[in-house]
């Protein structure tokens, strides 16, 4: 499942096929911007550093995406790209003079909180897992509710500055996203880290929080649907924790002989080997055909025979050791 690039941010004012976007792309290198008002030839600088920056960004996350690797792993170096990624775009805005007001309120009010955003949630999503409780469905649904709720409330605190960025409205813009300007109820929202005043602004990060919540509350929302779906079908939750390593001829070696003590009943082998298939996402082929080539090994049951001796082996330390057990509760009787 493509979990971590499964759907970007759901609001009209933020929302993008890419990973990221850019607002002030244009046919005409010399029309002047419509979100940010500014003439693009103005704030070129900042913009080509920006395009590479999250060109790379796009290439290295789909990569991650791309692997084997469970969620864990994959939201781990995910955040760990983006952390750096951070750190190279702050180090770059402390160092460039912003040519105005407009543009200083356009980086903090677009650039910085679309960065921002994806690191919040890959590392959110990496503590939800992290957290997430292995027992029963019921449990993990009711753990991932409760990760919904504090969403919820986080918009519902904040609902007069969901409505400001909903409405596109900029009468504000010069005290939400401007440095030196600040108000320490909104500021402190931010990470702590990242309360550099060279580089945040009393609402760049509530931005990126409402961001990555879209984002986050997608991924949960599908984890849900997910459980719900193994709680009909209990053969995924299996599937998802039970690998098996044997090698094809094994299995089919393993089925015939526990067909021969009637261990599946009446049941077809076309139907138990399909059956298994299923289960365990393998495929073992035309099985008639592999049992008529192993009659004709020299060794006929190889993979039988070492499970015998296997057991036999394991039946015989578990004798030794009761016999051990009885021999010491003796001596301690008399």
């Amino acid at each position: 499942m493509n979990w971590l690039l499964r759907k970007e941010v759901a609001s009209t004012e933020y929302n993008n096929k890419r990973l990221f976007y850019d607002p002030c792309v244009t046919n005409n290198a010399h029309l002047r911007c419509r979100k940010c008002k500014l003439t693009t030839s103005r704030h070129l600088l900042m913009m080509n550093f920006v395009r590479k920056l999250k060109k790379e960004l796009e290439t290295e996350i789909r990569r991650i995406e791309s692997t084997d690797a469970n969620c864990l792993k994959k939201s781990l170096q995910a955040s760990q790209i983006l952390g750096n990624a951070f750190e190279r775009l702050k180090k770059f805005i402390i160092g460039y003079h912003f040519r105005d007001d407009d543009e200083e309120i356009y980086f903090f009010k677009h650039i910085k909180p679309q960065l921002c955003s994806h690191l919040i949630y890959y590392r959110k999503v990496y503590n939800i897992e992290m957290n997430r409780p292995v027992g029963s469905i019921e449990a993990q649904r009711t753990y991932l509710l409760h990760e919904l709720d504090h969403i919820h409330d986080f918009q519902q605190k904040r609902q007069d500055f969901y409505r400001y960025l909903r409405s596109g409205a900029t009468n504000l813009d010069s005290i939400y996203f401007m440095r030196g300007k600040t108000d320490m109820e909104l500021y402190l929202e931010s990470f702590y880290y990242e309360r550099d005043p060279l580089f945040s602004t009393n609402c760049d990060f509530k931005v990126a929080r409402i961001m990555s919540n879209d984002m986050l509350r997608d991924y949960l929302q599908t984890e849900l649907e997910a459980l719900d779906v193994r709680s009909i079908h209990p053969e995924e939750s299996l599937r998802n924790k039970i690998r098996i390593s044997a090698k094809k001829t094994d299995i089919i070696e393993l089925i015939y002989g526990l067909d021969g003590v009637d261990f599946f009943g009446n049941a077809p082998l076309t139907l138990v080997a399909a059956h298994i298939e299923e289960i365990y996402d393998i495929k073992l082929g035309n099985i008639s055909r592999a049992f008529s080539e192993m009659k004709l090994r020299n060794e006929p049951a190889p993979f039988l025979n070492r499970v015998l001796n296997s057991f036999l082996k394991r039946a015989g330390r578990q004798r030794k050791k009761d016999r051990n057990n009885r021999n010491w509760n003796n001596r301690e009787t008399e």
